[in-house]
């Protein structure tokens, strides 16, 4: 799996003189030494820069958006930390004059009791809800913190600062995304259809590539060529490949080798596979494992050129920084209401299987034959915490929607094929009347963490989505 990305986040101080202005100093280290106990950098006005590092005129708003201007490649995502009751017109400039359209979360220090004098009372209790409104008015998205004032010293505010940088993730790693849809959508699937123009209203745009330019680049390779080489052998020590023709193994390694080289030349970050049956009738294998290896790296590949699948995956790989899936929600499990079966042929990543090997597609081996469906990724999908989304384009109304939320996988027997496992979510039948009469696919992407917060919190407030968050509300 890829490395985690060490995050960046702008700190806007809060300080209004005649309340405690010693508190803007202290708030000040205390929300530096928070960050980078997080493993994140900070950006900062210095003490030099303006009064105690912190914004409370135009001036200093001014000189805090310049540093903001400076480093607005790296900055992920804007803390504004209100020690003391905070100037909100600076906290508001600050933001609105940096130009910056990253996420910004809102914290608040909280007073103590036996603290309640002149000398040492904070108010940032109040000066959060002043700083809210104008923002408000400004015009700029922000996200709260758990408890309305949090320490930035405390367990919550660390909770929180994990939560807002899943959210900033999802949000940069969405800005100006390229998605690879590589073939036709299968003719019998009129469930992954989509708008390209609203997604690219969001800032996300499509690159189509025909399968036949594909197969062509991949005809002109050799078998000794370098890319060739290089894909076979990280197919072989990705996967068990006992029992699987060479002949069939070469074929998956140009083909993976040949998309890892379009994606690079044509900047696509994530893709989206004609998986069948063109590709098993005139190619001979099936691309699960290729497309395996790519998510694992959280480089989310869907199957059925499923390419609103592909960018939910691919936003619970951003705020988890772990692999994403693609599954149906397939079977009831028993008589249990709040257990199903989710299930691909498969190219769930490795990173979802308690065990895994390569086998052939049992599917639609009957329709192509059995050499020509070798690839698929078989096995039991493991235990844990799981969360799921699936965001779509509505072509009706020209909106992007969806839902998210949480569940598990469970250890409950099961003997299928394929990719399985057993999901147990809370209140499903709710769910599943919601997906139903919404009219939602029955592809969901599924990771396993507990980021749903985040991908609601992204989807509503920083891209303008509608989005269900099943469960909130208990």
């Amino acid at each position: 799996m890829a490395a985690q990305r060490k995050m960046t986040y702008g700190i806007v101080v809060g300080n209004r003189g005649f309340f405690p202005d010693h508190l803007a100093k202290t708030g000040r280290e205390e929300m530096i030494a928070a960050v980078e106990a997080a493993g994140a950098t900070p950006i900062v006005l210095s003490p030099e820069e303006s009064h105690y590092g912190a914004v409370e005129s135009y001036d200093e708003a001014l000189r805090c958006a310049e540093l903001f201007k400076k480093h607005r490649e790296s900055i992920d995502g804007i803390i504004v930390t209100l020690p003391n009751f905070g100037d909100e017109r600076g906290v508001a400039d600050a933001l609105r004059l940096s130009g910056l359209k990253v996420p910004v979360l809102i914290q608040a220090t909280p007073d103590r009791s036996d603290a309640m004098t002149i000398a040492t009372r904070r108010d940032s209790f109040c000066g959060k809800m002043s700083a809210c409104n104008n923002l408000m008015q400004y015009g700029i998205a922000y996200s709260l913190t758990t408890l309305h004032t949090e320490s930035p010293a405390s367990k919550e505010f660390k909770a929180d600062l994990e939560w807002f940088g899943q959210v900033c993730r999802i949000v940069k790693g969405l800005k100006n995304l390229k998605i690879g849809a590589i073939g036709a959508r299968p003719s019998a699937f009129n469930t992954v259809r989509y708008s390209e123009r609203i997604l690219e209203t969001a800032g996300i745009s499509i690159e189509p590539i025909d399968l036949s330019e594909i197969f062509g680049r991949i005809n002109k390779m050799k078998d000794t060529d370098d890319a060739a080489q290089s894909k076979l052998a990280a197919i072989k020590s990705y996967v068990t490949t006992a029992g699987i023709p060479e002949e069939a193994l070469m074929k998956m390694a140009k083909l993976g080798a040949v998309i890892d080289g379009w994606m690079k030349q044509t900047h696509c970050t994530i893709s989206a596979v004609q998986c069948w049956t063109s590709m098993e009738e005139y190619f001979g294998v099936v691309p699960c494992t290729v497309m395996s290896m790519m998510s694992n790296e959280l480089i989310p590949s869907a199957c059925e050129v499923d390419v609103p699948g592909t960018l939910s995956m691919y936003m619970m790989a951003l705020a988890s920084e772990t692999p994403s899936a693609l599954l149906d929600w397939n079977n009831n499990y028993g008589s249990d209401p709040n257990k199903c079966v989710c299930f691909h042929c498969s190219n769930l990543p490795k990173h979802f299987f308690q065990d895994v090997k390569m086998d052939y597609q049992e599917i639609i081996a009957g329709t192509v034959g059995k050499l020509n469906t070798f690839g698929t990724c078989v096995g039991r999908v493991k235990a844990g915490a799981m969360t799921y989304a699936r965001y779509s384009t509505d072509d009706r109304r020209g909106v992007i929607r969806g839902y998210t939320g949480a569940g598990a996988f469970t250890s409950d027997p099961l003997e299928t094929f394929g990719g399985a496992g057993v999901a147990e979510i809370p209140h499903l039948q709710k769910l599943l009347k919601y997906i139903c009469r919404e009219g939602f696919e029955h592809h969901t992407a599924a990771n396993f963490s507990s980021v749903s917060n985040a991908i609601h919190e992204a989807a509503t407030n920083y891209l303008g989505w509608e989005s269900y968050h099943h469960g909130a509300e208990e």
